[in-house]
Parts: structure tokens; C-alpha cells; sequence
């Protein structure tokens, strides 16, 4: 291989070979970072929720009476809404998964109170929650009847028992046996952990604690309640209306609103997240596409200006072969310059991100991927110039030495 050759001539042509490589460097570090932000947006969206999204109904009721009863209306609701025809089951509950609005609270494993605390997103619901959400129970039991609490403003008569996700019990007791122990949260508060589910996600989708929850069997009775409704498969949207009817019927002191398929609560969700990954492949094809384009360019160009040196060389028995694969071994050296570069300047652009926007640090394997990935399109790009360079006809190129 006559790398000796090719150097000199690109010290030669010094200008148009730096901008090849710097043209790669950036395009390598952008690529890579941007791929691995959108595989990271596809990870986040796809994650299962844990429930049977497809069928579930919410609802929020808002009482404006001043004699409105809380206790009495969320027990006629219920009973109502399950009785239903399509209606699989109903639970209150203080706030909608992934909705971006909902409670949190610090628990602990041990009661000291100087123990830090482990966040856990909290829902208040009854004992149908398992079965209306569609949740998966992998140890323990359900809560029991009369494990429930009404809780009205003010009151702390708090329940004793709850249910948490896998996650949280994971985070709270990493060596297992976390059903039947106690949860402990403030000062006074103490939990029997009578059963785990498999998955159970907060209303914050880009919470770090996004996968722990913990469930309490408590039904607010204030003004302001929620419910969800598991319907049977394929009865979800015309139910919606009649839902809403009902419980219109059963109390004119107050109105119903926001009734949403959760399905749809989910995917708003997740909008920004899509859009994010949309526009950051088309700006992966675009500067694909101009990279492609330079390198086409400046490979063209140098072709032109070496005819010359081309009909030299066919003129001594070089053959088109020969030609060929020496422009396609510059080009290797020049991108193999910027794939370098562009490492580097991957790892510091994604520093950046981290620091800046809190980002995931970019995972290593990325990188060679990436380089693959501007070797072949660097090889792509300057096939078609190189291969009118080797088929430049001998006559032509005798005429011009």
C-alpha cells in the first residue's frame, strides 16, 4: 500500500483534508449523542406501566355544596359505578399515574428518624385498586375491608397496612424479606407491608424514583375525589359518556369532569419525549447528508485536480484497481483522523449534556458504532469520485501529461 504517496499528497492539499476530518469529528459526536438520547427516550416510553391501561377510565368529581357529603357520595359512586354493565371494577384514588400531579412521601425501613429518608410516590385508594388498575400481586395479599380508613380533612387516623411496588421494596430492603416488615414515615407513622405488586408507577415520568410507590387503603372524603374504572376489553370509549352520565344522576351538587382514557393520559405524557426523538433524527439525517455531500464535493474536487497524477500513474500501468483503492485509503486516512476527534469530542459534548441538563452519561459502546458508522459513510461518499478517477480512460489522461 503506498501510504508514503498518500501522505505527501495530503500534506499538499491540507486544507481540504482537515475539513474532511473536522466535518466527521462533529458529525460523529452529534450522532452518537443523539442516537443514544433517542434509544433513551424509546426505553423511557416503553416502559410497562404494570397496568391494564387500555380499559381504564378517570374521572374527577368536584363537589361546590357547602353541605356536601364526601363519605356518602365516593360510597354511592362506587356502588353505581360497579354496578355498570361493561364495568370490571372502580377504586378512588388521590391522584392519576403519570399524570404529572400526585403525593409523594420519605419512608424508611428502621424508626430512627435520623435515617434519610427513601422518596416513594403514595396513592390513597380502597381495596379494589389491585383489581380495577390491573396490578400484579407477587407477595402477600390485598388489603382487607376493614383495613380501610375514610379520612376526613384534618383527621389522622392513618391506615396500618400498605402494599408497595417491587422497586420500593427493593430500594428499602435490597436483601429481601420486605413483606410483613414495617414501613416507617415521620414521627409517629408505622406500616405493616402486607403485600408487594410487581410494578406500580408514580404521576412524574421523569422522576428518578419514578417506579416506587407505595398504596395505602384510605379514601379522602373531600370535595375533591378521583376514580378510576377498569371497563371490559373493547367497551372503554362508549362507556365514557355513560360513566359520566351516571354519575351526573347521582348528585347535582357537584360537577364531573376531566374523563379521560388513560391510555391517552399516558401517551400525553410522553409527547415531549416523542417529539424530542422525532426531531433529533431528522437533524441525524440532515447533517448525515451534508457530511455525505462534502465529502462527495471536496473527493470530486481533488479528482479534478489531480488528473494530472491519475494519467501519470495509468500512463506507468497503474490499473483502475490501483487508482481505486488509492483514493479509498486517503479517504480511510482522513475520516480515521476525525473518527479520533470525534471520539473525543463525543465523550466532552456529553459531559456537557450531563452537567447542563442532567442527562445520562453517554454509554461507552456507543462509540464504536459510531465509528463504523462515519468509516462506511465516508467510504460510501467517495466511492463515485474515486471510481471516475480510476476510470479516466488512458488516452484522455496521456493527453493531459
Amino acid at each position: 500500500m503506498e501510504l508514503g504517496p498518500i501522505f505527501r499528497a495530503l500534506l499538499r492539499n491540507k486544507t481540504g483534508a482537515i475539513l474532511i476530518a473536522l466535518q466527521c469529528a462533529l458529525t460523529l459526536a452529534i450522532v452518537v449523542n443523539a442516537v443514544f438520547i433517542i434509544q433513551s427516550r424509546i426505553d423511557k416510553m416503553g416502559r410497562p406501566t404494570g397496568m391494564d391501561d387500555d380499559n381504564l377510565i378517570s374521572v374527577m368529581s368536584i363537589g361546590f355544596v357547602d353541605d356536601f357529603n364526601g363519605q356518602t357520595t365516593v360510597d354511592t359512586d362506587l356502588a353505581a359505578l360497579r354496578a355498570l354493565d361493561g364495568v370490571v371494577d372502580a377504586t378512588p384514588i388521590n391522584a392519576i399515574p403519570q399524570s404529572g400531579g400526585g403525593s409523594s412521601s420519605g419512608f424508611r425501613a428502621v424508626p430512627e428518624e435520623q435515617k434519610q429518608d427513601t422518596g416513594a410516590s403514595y396513592y390513597e385508594v380502597d381495596s379494589h385498586a389491585l383489581n380495577t388498575l390491573g396490578l400484579k400481586l407477587i407477595e402477600g395479599r390485598n388489603f382487607r375491608p376493614e383495613e380501610q380508613k375514610y379520612l376526613p380533612e384534618r383527621t389522622l387516623d392513618y391506615p396500618r397496612a400498605v402494599i408497595i411496588s417491587q422497586a420500593m421494596a427493593k430500594e428499602l430492603f435490597p436483601n429481601g424479606g420486605a413483606l410483613g416488615k414495617t414501613l416507617y414515615s415521620g414521627a409517629k407513622n408505622a406500616y405493616e407491608i402486607v403485600g408487594i405488586v410487581e410494578r406500580m408507577q408514580a404521576p412524574w415520568i421523569n422522576w428518578r424514583g419514578f417506579e416506587r410507590t407505595v398504596m395505602l387503603p384510605l379514601v379522602t372524603t373531600e370535595k375533591y375525589m378521583r376514580y378510576m374504572i377498569r371497563t371490559e376489553p373493547g367497551r372503554r370509549d362508549d362507556l365514557m359518556p355513560v360513566i359520566e352520565q351516571t354519575l351526573n344522576k347521582l348528585n347535582n351538587g357537584r360537577i364531573i369532569r376531566d374523563v379521560k382514557a388513560h391510555s391517552d393520559v399516558v401517551k400525553r405524557a410522553y409527547q415531549e419525549d416523542k417529539a424530542m426523538a422525532i426531531l433529533l433524527v431528522s437533524a441525524i439525517g440532515l447533517i448525515v447528508a451534508v457530511t455525505a455531500l462534502g465529502i462527495v464535493g471536496l473527493a470530486t474536487f481533488s479528482v479534478n485536480r489531480r488528473t494530472r497524477q491519475i494519467g501519470t500513474r495509468r500512463a506507468l500501468g497503474a490499473s483502475q484497481q490501483d487508482i481505486l483503492r488509492y483514493f479509498l485509503t486517503e479517504n480511510w486516512l482522513i475520516t480515521s483522523v476525525g473518527v479520533v476527534a470525534g471520539i473525543a469530542l463525543s465523550v466532552g459534548l456529553n459531559i456537557w449534556l450531563v452537567e447542563s441538563y442532567s442527562l445520562d452519561k453517554l454509554d461507552w459502546r456507543y462509540l464504536p458504532f459510531g465509528a463504523l458508522f462515519i468509516w462506511a459513510l465516508g467510504l460510501l461518499a467517495v466511492f463515485a469520485p474515486a471510481l471516475k478517477a480510476a476510470r479516466t480512460p488512458p488516452a484522455i489522461a496521456t493527453r493531459t501529461v
